[in-house]
């Protein structure tokens, strides 16, 4: 990179960031957690910094700041063209650009290297969904379970450590952004988006785990991104293939989905990302929380007295995309408060829209310099301006490390919940004959092999039967499988790796353990509960609907 290069009209104040920033993405992943997070030493160098920065830039580039664009390909060669075209703020990753660490470390130094030789050569945020569990896009690292197995464990040390790890493997790769945490409360049994992502339902716990999370993140360099306010989790449509609509009073609002957000508030969390859902008794205009200025201005900034980067969910979901064109969409979400236009679907059309609002005074210069203040800011406190290239070599020895693998390992044992056991079926007897089927038959199996049991090949010859499940309450095939456990007359364990909301639709089982996560060392910790090699210490973060068990609930194979 040649920022030192590119900014060096600044002078003095950019040998100020070089030192303040000294610490910045090609150090040792972690190594200044214990003092803070790296960039500017205060919150005054940082806003000098910034404001500089500012100062030295044309409509061009601030414009190009609020763009975070969808990286397109494996290389920086690929990108260079939208760099030029529309010097952003950043891009985001997806599985189609993450190959190796060495190949992930090169496109994010590339990329930065060709940020700093555009316009006024500010470096990218580099972002991508690493949430862990159902949604983890590097193909590479520690693989941890899902936000609410976090929540099951009831340990905030827990989240604490899955974010430090995460963040310790994307600050290798030169990825200094995560959308994460997710602060949503999931109290919608049928919510077909949000569900194991979520900590739970418990609005307390729920900011307990996100802010430490959040927190960790900071302490490790990398900006995290709590999502998706003002709350996705009492909705049973996907934004992401239409508009939902939460109809809930304020006091409801209030009560229920707005204290994780507070909390992380109250923090100082980098950044928040806006929910396409429309919240009629919030604002009664029909907008979607992202386009609605009572919203995310009124509420988020005036009320909350949030003043950190606020970024839209993808502008190119369905939900956000029903009654503007893009170009107008784009305009609409930096008036009602954001900051960055994370995925536009036409950036040209949002560059184009956006520097006409401006030149036209419906979006001021002011409101403008205010998102590129604040996206400047955010840059220099997290060490994003001022970074070094990070090395791709230990890149590679830095991901998926034993100690990361451990920790997983242990967050998915400790998540094990016990939610029925008739006749006290599990543990399974010692060397019993089992036939495994479902969600996961194959990874459950083998575990099972390995702690010496024996694998039967039909329902008939087994001395039990175990049906991994996902989400089954509305699957009529997940269903009719255990249906036809049940009818061959022996025990029935059903593993629930979706969320537990599962149980309500198998009355008739003799065990059902909740997982919260369908990834390997959720289904491995659920075969080793199985055998009794861990005791299901978990505790439910929902309250169950159609049953009697509440957030708290779980059995040991002691009581």
């Amino acid at each position: 990179m040649r920022l030192r290069h590119t900014l060096a009209p600044l002078g003095a104040s950019l040998i100020l960031l070089t030192a303040a920033c000294s610490g910045g993405g090609g150090g040792a992943p972690g190594e200044d957690r214990e003092d803070g997070p790296r960039g500017a030493g205060s919150a005054a160098e940082e806003q000098r910094i910034a404001e500089d920065l500012l100062s030295e830039m044309e409509l061009e580039d601030k414009v190009g700041q609020l763009l975070v664009l969808t990286a397109s390909g494996t290389t920086p060669e690929v990108d260079a063209q939208a760099i030029e075209d529309f010097r952003p703020g950043g891009f985001i990753y997806f599985p189609e650009n993450l190959e190796s660490a060495e190949q992930i470390a090169g496109l994010s130094n590339g990329l930065q290297e060709r940020a700093a030789d555009t316009g006024a050569g500010v470096p990218l945020f580099l972002g991508i969904d690493q949430e862990q569990g159902m949604v983890a896009r590097l193909p590479i690292g520690a693989r941890f379970p899902d936000a609410m197995a976090v929540g099951a464990t009831g340990d905030v040390e827990q989240a604490r450590t899955l974010a430090r790890a995460t963040a310790d493997e994307l600050g290798a790769l030169g990825i200094n952004l995560d959308y994460a945490p997710v602060a949503d409360v999931n109290s919608q049994a049928d919510n077909p988006v949000i569900g194991i992502r979520s900590f739970g339902s418990d609005p307390d716990a729920v900011s307990e785990m996100a802010v430490a999370e959040a927190e960790e993140f900071q302490a490790s360099g990398v900006v995290p991104v709590a999502k998706h306010f003002p709350g996705h989790g009492d909705t049973d449509v996907d934004s992401h293939t239409g508009l939902p609509t939460i109809d809930k009073s304020r006091e409801e609002w209030e009560r229920t989905d707005l204290p994780p957000f507070r909390a992380a508030v109250d923090a100082g969390v980098d950044a928040m990302m806006t929910a396409h859902v429309v919240m009629p008794r919030l604002d009664g205009s029909g907008a979607p929380a992202t386009l609605s200025p009572d919203i995310i201005g009124g509420i988020l900034r005036d009320e909350l007295g949030y003043d950190g980067v606020v970024t839209t969910d993808a502008l190119n979901m369905d939900g956000v995309r029903q009654a503007n064109d893009d170009g107008e969409n784009a305009v609409r979400a930096i008036l009602a408060g954001a900051d960055q236009l994370l995925m536009p679907p036409d950036p040209q059309a949002a560059v184009t829209a956006v520097t006409d609002a401006v030149e036209k005074g419906r979006i001021s210069e002011k409101r403008l310099d205010e998102s590129v203040l604040r996206i400047l800011k955010l840059k220099v406190r997290r060490g994003v301006i001022g970074a070094e290239p990070v090395d791709p070599a230990a890149a590679a020895k830095a991901v998926g490390s034993k100690e990361d693998q451990a920790a997983a390992r242990n967050l998915a044992e400790a998540s094990m919940t016990l939610l029925r056991n008739q006749g006290d079926v599990l543990p399974l007897a010692a060397g019993a004959s089992v036939y495994v089927s479902g969600k996961g038959a194959e990874t459950i199996g083998a575990e099972l092999r390995a702690l010496g049991y024996t694998l039967a090949p039909t329902f008939a010859r087994a001395d039990a039967t175990v049906v991994g499940t996902s989400d089954a309450r509305q699957d009529s095939a997940q269903q009719a499988m255990v249906d036809n456990a049940l009818r061959a007359g022996k025990p029935v364990v059903v593993v629930a790796q979706g969320t537990p909301y599962d149980l309500s639709a198998f009355p008739d089982v003799d065990a059902y353990l909740a997982t919260y996560s369908g990834v390997e060392v959720s289904r491995v910790a659920a075969a080793r509960t199985l055998a009794g090699q861990v005791d299901p210490a978990g505790r439910l973060p929902v309250d169950l609907p159609g049953t009697d068990l509440k957030v708290g609930a779980g059995l040991g194979y002691e009581n």
